[in-house]
């Protein structure tokens, strides 16, 4: 009896278990759907930063930026002439930033920010979103799926988006960004679809306020992304001072 009993209790855990599993992988396709739409798995693009300050005060930046896979990126640097020629690599969640005739690269944090706007690194050289988080929950309208995610580890910017995505083209429309506290520490939103070609339509555009910030807002344009094929030893500290070879 007794191991009758074992054998049904082993049973209903692998049954729970296997149930758990497969409810997560569905979750997670929307995500994972929602990384795909938005880029190319190896990509260039180049991106122009605005920081808009309460009086209205404007600095800008373009940057031109190369990624593959869920967790590479680098971002290099081409306006205005002061920053020309920096350039920023991520792996994973560990980011430097090369400045030339500095020496060696130097590590800098998710919630810093080397424009100084609103956005910080994590945004400027954001990864997969399935890199970073798990879906765990989703509220579905018949426009839109709103997607709870949480952060994978403690070492993600943000401990918990929503995410509200257009159940049409599959992109998001409004993300809140939240901190463990509960604290809303930003929305970002994305605007203005663009067809790029090469089967890539997203938004172009992504403006970020936060409350923590009152009066500052910075936008983030896409003007060209396309696929690129990228070798692996291109994202390591001793290629940053040669990104720019690959334009």
């Amino acid at each position: 009896m007794n191991r009758r009993i074992s054998v049904v209790v082993a049973l209903s855990l692998f049954c729970t278990l296997f149930d758990v599993s497969a409810a997560k992988a569905v979750d997670n396709k929307i995500l994972e759907e929602v990384d795909r739409r938005l880029q190319h798995e190896s990509y260039e693009a180049y991106r122009k930063l605005i920081n808009i300050e309460p009086d209205k005060s404007r600095k800008e930046f373009v940057l031109y930026t190369v990624k593959k896979g869920r967790d590479k990126v680098i971002g290099l640097f081409l306006s205005p002439a002061s920053e020309k020629g920096r350039s920023t690599l991520r792996l994973g969640e560990n980011m430097w930033l090369y400045i030339p005739n500095v020496g060696k690269p130097l590590r800098i944090t998710s919630l810093q920010s080397v424009t100084g706007g609103v956005f910080n690194n994590s945004d400027i050289l954001r990864l997969d979103y399935t890199a970073e988080y798990n879906t765990k929950a989703i509220k579905e309208s018949a426009k839109t799926y709103q997607l709870t995610l949480k952060a994978k580890n403690g070492s993600v910017a943000y401990d918990k988006l929503e995410m509200t995505v257009d159940r049409k083209a599959m992109v998001p429309q409004v993300i809140k960004c939240f901190a463990a506290s509960g604290m809303l520490i930003k929305t970002l939103s994305f605007k203005q679809m663009k067809d790029f070609g090469d089967g890539l339509k997203r938004p172009s555009v992504i403006e970020t306020q936060s409350p923590l910030q009152k009066g500052y807002r910075s936008v983030m344009i896409f003007a060209k992304i396309k696929p690129k094929k990228l070798r692996d030893e291109v994202f390591s500290l001793s290629y940053l001072p040669r990104v720019g070879e690959l334009r």
